[in-house]
């Protein structure tokens, strides 16, 4: 549900910091803007000390403050770091510990790619679902074993505490921020100025084995346009195959290869995201939007948001019926 503004994210950073996870919330999040043209987050970077902080990519990063920032955050984002005592000894600094689990009670605690191993550290994860970086997999299951470790996903949220994959993947997460403050229509705008996907869902495979390709013969994405455009439309696996030229093992092994999902669950989640979208811009009934959708019934698309958003048609339109405008500067 929206936030209110603005929004206070606490960016913390151990050396040495990943300089493109510590680039991201604040490329991703300090532009978006409210309708009245007010800042919708806050960023600000700080280190345990508010030392400048040196990055895996040999320059230095000036922050803006120390762990007190941690005090009035709504969101802390703990990036990606190599430090070696957390990443290859699984120990953080204790302040650092007492301070990430004093934010817990009041913040939504978020970690990009290794900075999973942080929040270890700090005993937030046990007993929980965390993702992190691919690469790191057998160390952080060494380190943690009473973690429930998800290689998997690009993005794992559990009990208020959201953890990333690498690379990219922290893109992902913070445009999911965006799109549960503040509506599908905001998320969209911020990933359109930034020229990224507007939604992988977080469910989506950390490593495709193929990059999406337009080329014709070789490439589903004929199928995914297909879909898009058609969502209300039953088309089989067989349609799309045939639509791409394959047989439907073919079709069905290269979905999968270029997105990192199956065809029936990329669809299911273009449903949704179309779902919210006309839920945000349209007064259309709940029947009608699930209808255009493909989603059958009013009381399936009910239940598809309770499954994946944990609220109701109408408590979502409620919430995001009027579309801030969002925009990075």
């Amino acid at each position: 549900m929206p936030v209110a503004t603005p929004h206070h994210v606490a960016v913390l950073a151990l050396a040495p910091v990943v300089a493109f996870d510590l680039s991201i919330p604040a490329q991703m999040l300090a532009g978006v803007e409210t309708r009245a043209g007010q800042a919708a987050y806050e960023v600000r970077t700080l280190t345990p000390d508010g030392s400048p902080v040196p990055t895996v990519n040999g320059y230095v990063v000036t922050p803006q403050g120390d762990l007190s920032l941690l005090e009035h955050a709504d969101t802390v984002i703990v990036a990606g770091t190599r430090c070696p005592g957390v990443v290859e000894d699984g120990v953080v600094d204790p302040r650092v510990a007492e301070a990430l689990r004093a934010a817990r009670q009041r913040a939504r605690l978020v970690s990009l790619c290794t900075g999973s191993f942080v929040l270890a550290a700090a005993g937030l994860l046990e007993g929980g679902r965390a993702a992190t970086h691919w690469r790191y997999a057998q160390q952080f299951r060494r380190l943690f074993p009473a973690v429930d470790l998800d290689t998997n996903p690009l993005y794992v949220a559990d009990r208020g505490i959201l953890t990333s994959a690498g690379g990219a993947a922290a893109i992902d997460l913070c445009l999911h921020l965006v799109r549960e403050d503040h509506g599908s229509s905001v998320a969209n705008r911020v990933a359109r100025y930034n020229v990224v996907a507007p939604v992988r869902d977080g469910g989506q495979a950390q490593y495709i084995e193929r990059p999406v390709r337009e080329d014709a013969g070789t490439s589903t994405a004929g199928a995914r346009t297909l879909m898009t455009e058609h969502l209300d439309r039953r088309l089989s696996l067989k349609d799309l195959a045939a639509h791409c030229h394959m047989s439907v093992r073919t079709f069905t092994r290269r979905f999968r290869q270029e997105t990192g999902l199956s065809p029936a669950a990329w669809l299911a989640s273009a449903r949704l995201e179309h779902a919210r979208h006309l839920l945000e811009s349209t007064e259309l009934p709940v029947e009608d939007i699930a209808a255009r959708t493909g989603l059958g019934s009013g009381t399936n698309l009910r239940q598809r948001m309770r499954d994946a958003l944990d609220t109701t048609p109408s408590a979502y339109r409620k919430a995001f019926r009027v579309a801030p405008a969002a925009h990075t500067s």
